[in-house]
């Protein structure tokens, strides 16, 4: 039996998206800084990307097959394993992208497992498992081993809580029914009202067995099993979500989860691309003048979309830098820019297939982010003061948009009607870099940002809650053990995730 004064010890395992890496890594770093020993498992493929794009970047990299080398240098204990996902590391999982979720759903986990049972050998002994939430399995494999289970969701309250209550829209024939109620939906508990338009894409699809919706529909039954979920958001925006999610489980708003110190430069990078350096591009801009492109790591769109909004660029006549993804429309459709575009905007276009975002939108000389609305882009654009256009394109990034765009007001839509065009796009590119009313938006997102300062400060809402959390896994830990060692705090008692 574990000695109950040791370390404890989390295994902490990613989805394997670069959305999911990012906040997962620097978790795991603020988690050993206060103590704990973590072993932060990739799978083969995702270390493979990783190891490749630093090795581009730079041939020198010493311990390239061991992310958190540096780390474990700077006294951090931060093992790392990696592990198979079932399928060879040269498959093309975007391609190929259903057989490769199915594989996710029905063989990784033998291979995680396998894993496991030899990881809990381990000294100290793991504790803990950290797992994200679109995993269908981590109940069973803590349970299998003792551990606590710590759910991580990655992207805002309000998208858990959606999936979270998928019965009740279910119910009321917003989801899942052969024609979608359209009216606004009012009786999510924590949410006062969303439209249907806002719901994530899973849920206003009208194919509702896709292999995603299956993983959906598991991981969302399996959360309901966790001892503690943690999400990358922050009380004060998301207040009522969180405090209705806390009426079921202990549910803490830890975010935004950013390296720690110098907010620009990641302690190592953790890019599944080879990333371009922008600095000397944006050196000689004036500042507030370019605008930043960029779609994401994930979500594809298709050409047709790229070459209006490159029309629309091309016609607004503002500065940008755009990254395309090579597999932006597809793996094997790598040629989607209009003939003689780049020549065209050579002086004040740059694309590039990859780059270091937080450099390019804290560079004074960006002044704005036509965005996807992934989660990370939009925490990390808050955090640089940076307003947004927005253009989602999946899953939970329509609901994001509303944040952005209804609740908060830091953003606009780049497009109104059904579908994008390049007129549409020139017009309100050139009117956000150039017009007045951007002033209004910049300074909404300098009070948003102070927000998440304040919950990142000593007494901050997501400080406290971070504390709250880890204290939360020892009690468990120490309950899974068979330990009743004295005091638990009212906090423990109530199931209460919420800062005071």
């Amino acid at each position: 039996m574990a000695n109950h004064h040791q370390k404890p010890h989390a295994i902490m395992i990613p989805y394997p998206y670069q959305g999911h890496i990012t906040p997962f890594v620097y978790l795991a770093i603020k988690l050993a800084s206060h103590g704990f020993t973590i072993t932060f498992v990739n799978t083969h493929y995702i270390h493979s990307k990783i190891s490749n794009s630093q090795s581009r970047e730079n041939s020198q990299i010493k311990n390239k097959d061991d992310l958190f080398a540096r780390a474990r240098e700077s006294g951090l204990d931060i093992r790392y394993a990696t592990v198979n996902d079932g399928f060879p590391v040269g498959f093309d999982r975007s391609l190929n992208h259903d057989q490769f979720v199915e594989g996710l759903l029905h063989v990784f986990s033998a291979h995680f497992d396998e894993l496991v049972g030899d990881l809990v050998k381990s000294d100290p002994p793991v504790t803990c498992l950290i797992a994200d939430t679109f995993y269908v399995w981590p109940a069973m494999i803590a349970d299998k081993y003792n551990l606590v289970y710590v759910s991580f969701w990655t992207e805002p309250a309000l998208v858990f809580n959606l999936y979270y209550h998928m019965e009740l829209l279910k119910k009321n024939g917003h989801f899942a029914s052969q024609d979608n109620r359209k009216d606004t939906i009012d009786y999510i508990p924590g949410v006062k009202a969303i439209e249907p338009r806002d719901l994530m894409s899973y849920l206003q699809a009208t194919d509702i067995w896709t292999v995603v919706h299956r993983v959906i529909y598991k991981a969302f039954t399996d959360i309901k099993k966790a001892d503690i979920i943690i999400c990358n958001t922050v009380q004060e925006l998301e207040f009522d979500t969180l405090s209705a999610l806390n009426k079921n489980q202990p549910t803490y708003a830890i975010g935004p989860i950013f390296p720690s110190g110098n907010f620009t430069k990641a302690p190592f990078s953790i890019s599944l691309w080879s990333e371009s350096d922008c600095s000397q591009w944006l050196n000689n801009k004036p500042n507030s003048s370019v605008l930043y492109v960029s779609f994401g790591s994930y979500a594809h769109t298709s050409k047709e979309d790229l070459l209006e909004i490159a029309h629309g660029l091309q016609l607004s006549g503002v500065n940008f830098i755009w990254v395309l993804r090579p597999d932006i429309v597809s793996s094997d459709e790598t040629d989607f820019l209009p003939v003689g575009f780049e020549e065209s905007i050579k002086d004040r276009g740059l694309i590039v297939p990859w780059c270091r975002q937080i450099e390019v939108i804290s560079h004074p000389a960006t002044g704005g982010f036509l965005t996807h609305c992934g989660w990370n882009s939009t925490l990390e654009s808050i955090w640089c003061g940076i307003p947004l256009i927005c253009f989602p394109l999946l899953t939970d990034q329509f609901t994001n948009r509303k944040l952005v765009v209804n609740d908060w007001k830091i953003g606009i839509n780049l497009c109104d009607k059904e579908r994008v065009t390049h007129e549409e796009v020139a017009e309100k590119v050139s009117h956000f870099m150039c017009g007045n009313s951007t002033q209004e938006l910049r300074k909404a997102v300098k009070e948003v940002r102070k927000t998440l300062e304040n919950a990142l400060g000593q007494d901050g809402s997501s400080e406290k809650n971070f504390h709250q959390f880890m204290e939360n896994i020892k009690v468990n830990a120490r309950k899974r053990a068979g330990l009743s060692n004295g005091h638990v705090s009212p906090l423990h008692q109530n199931g209460n995730g919420l800062a005071h």
